[in-house]
């Protein structure tokens, strides 16, 4: 892998390699694009066939979160960590706080939370060492279980699309097919059967389903069988890929609104549905209520405000639409768009970021 020509090809701004020996840590900090604020991503831990995937990996993933944070309006840049090691075994108090030391060293153009293979006991041994991670325990001021959120937000975007697709945005007396019944697609069932939707579930897990039919009424459907069923939505809320070449065909949907994330297995596919009329919410703007949750950490968590910040989810699907509308383009691109117009105008009124004592990480809260 030639490493420069790849951050030049992408405009990477930081590629930082972390090692401890005592503490066995090996960790790769990539920073993509820091011109809104610092560069938040979160940490994850996993076992890599090779140093050149967790690269990768940690690059893939740090520009996918510059374009969530700008399509979010967040004032925050793009960034990933990747530990190589398997957090089943791995895992000690002296390999994270040797991490967070790590990050320290940044002086905030980076700014980690909990990711795949690392927990909220994890962030907390970073906290011992740096103001500059979120997701932490409630008690050090943390927003907690960030699920509810990331719904809420699901469920806002979901009625912008529906207003698109359907001329309002009531969801009562809507079907919507929810694929994986999961902590956020549950409280997501929850909205919408209390607007009144119809609800077809499935997952893998019959407890899960049986739960969802018990509590909202739903009806079960088999994993296999739930893209062809008739339905006004399809939400897609547990692995991604799920909008393919196999699928597209059964879908009877007119919209597509759900919190997995990566559903469209490749671009062609956002293409495909586009060509067919199905209004889809991409994937990283409906879903980013998580990201806006933890964010707000940064000011000092409040929960009404943060709840308020992803209320505008409706707003940023609603721009998605104009904008794929204006440009004649699928909205997956509009997205893409959103978020590469936001960083346009604000980078040619500022330079790169560069932490100073009246940025956002001055007013967080104090250890």
């Amino acid at each position: 892998m030639e490493i420069f020509n790849y951050l030049e090809k992408y405009d990477y701004e930081q590629l930082v390699f972390c090692q401890d020996q005592p503490s066995g840590l090996k960790a790769i900090i990539a920073i993509h694009d820091t011109t809104l604020g610092p560069a938040l991503g979160g940490t994850r831990m996993w076992t890599y066939a090779s140093e050149e995937a967790a690269i990768e990996d940690a690059l893939r993933l740090a520009r996918g979160m510059t374009y969530k944070n700008a399509a979010a309006g967040l004032n925050l840049g793009g960034g990933k960590t990747v530990i190589i090691g398997d957090p089943r075994k791995d895992k000690s108090e002296e390999l994270f706080r040797a991490f967070g030391r790590y990050i320290q060293g940044l002086n905030g153009r980076y700014i980690t939370a909990e990711d795949v293979g690392t927990t909220v006991a994890d962030m907390d041994l970073i906290h011992e060492e740096t103001d500059y991670v979120t997701g932490i325990s409630p008690a050090f001021g943390s927003s907690g279980n960030p699920s509810p959120v990331t719904a809420y937000g699901v469920y806002r975007g979901m009625k912008a699309a529906a207003k698109e697709a359907f001329g309002s945005d009531s969801l009562e007396g809507k079907v919507v097919a929810v694929q994986g019944v999961g902590n956020v697609a549950y409280t997501l069932c929850r909205y919408l059967h209390e607007e009144g939707a119809q609800l077809i579930v499935t997952d893998i897990n019959k407890e899960a389903v049986n739960r969802a039919v018990e509590e909202f009424g739903a009806a079960a459907a088999d994993p296999n069988d739930i893209y062809g069923v008739e339905c006004d939505i399809y939400a897609p809320c547990a692995l991604g890929a799920t909008i393919n070449d196999q699928t597209i065909p059964l879908l009877k949907a007119k919209v597509i609104a759900g919190s997995a994330n990566n559903q469209l297995k490749d671009s062609s596919h956002g293409d495909m549905i586009h060509e067919m009329g199905i209004v889809y919410a991409p994937d990283y703007v409906i879903n980013a209520g998580g990201v806006i949750n933890v964010a707000d950490e940064l000011y000092g968590y409040n929960h009404d405000r943060a709840m308020k910040k992803v209320e505008q989810i409706y707003n940023s699907i609603e721009k998605v639409i104009e904008i794929s509308k204006r440009d004649g383009i699928p909205t997956y691109l509009a997205a893409d768009r959103l978020a590469e117009e936001r960083i346009e105008k604000v980078r040619n009124s500022r330079s790169q970021f560069l932490q100073n004592g009246h940025h956002i990480l001055s007013r967080r809260r104090t250890r």
